[in-house]
């Protein structure tokens, strides 16, 4: 009978130990009503793991009128989750050939679905790396508009009017950055 009951002691001692605060390798408590976790997938912070096309467009000094739209958008989580994206980058140049006055205004928070709108445009399902892109090529963007790729001279341009100059892998996909922005057609 002693036996059972150090057995049963041990058991219930192992279980109300597994209910208590548990620690990480760097000391913070997990496990808590007090942890919380705020914000989604944009909001994780991992410095080890390869970058995803966020992390990629926040560390670069070039887009950073970009990155102001993403966030402006609340396109950050989702362009932070799995994916895999294809995102046509616009550098911080591309957004000078706008009239500042456009800008001005779809950085708005009344004009968010139209900032989205465009954000989205440039954005495929899937990663589709330049080798993979063909003369006339469709693509069907997640906005729900379609986009043409043409190549010229060995250049990659899309809807005539931005040239693919760069292309980064990431790991949610590739990013290409390219030379202009790309608006969706009128309805």
């Amino acid at each position: 009978m002693k036996y059972l009951l150090n057995i049963v002691f041990g058991v219930s001692t192992i279980l109300l130990g597994s209910c208590n605060e548990t620690s990480t390798k760097t000391g913070e408590i997990v496990g808590t009503s007090e942890t919380t976790v705020k914000g989604g997938q944009g909001s994780v912070k991992d410095d080890e793991s390869a970058k995803d096309v966020v992390k990629i467009a926040i560390s670069s000094k070039d887009h950073t009128t970009l990155v102001a739209a993403i966030k402006q958008a609340e396109l950050v989580d989702a362009l932070s989750n799995a994916g895999p994206f294809t995102v046509f980058a616009p550098t911080n140049a591309a957004f000078d050939k706008l009239p500042k006055e456009t800008l001005e205004s779809l950085m708005k928070n009344e004009n968010k679905a139209k900032l989205q709108d465009i954000l989205q445009y440039h954005v495929y399902v899937g990663s589709l790396k330049i080798d993979w892109m063909e003369d006339g090529q469709t693509l069907n963007q997640v906005n729900g508009g379609n986009i043409s790729i043409s190549k010229k001279d060995g250049k990659v341009i899309i809807n005539n009017s931005a040239t693919i100059i760069a292309s980064i892998p990431a790991a949610n996909g590739i990013i290409h950055v390219i030379d202009a922005v790309l608006l969706p057609p009128s309805e």
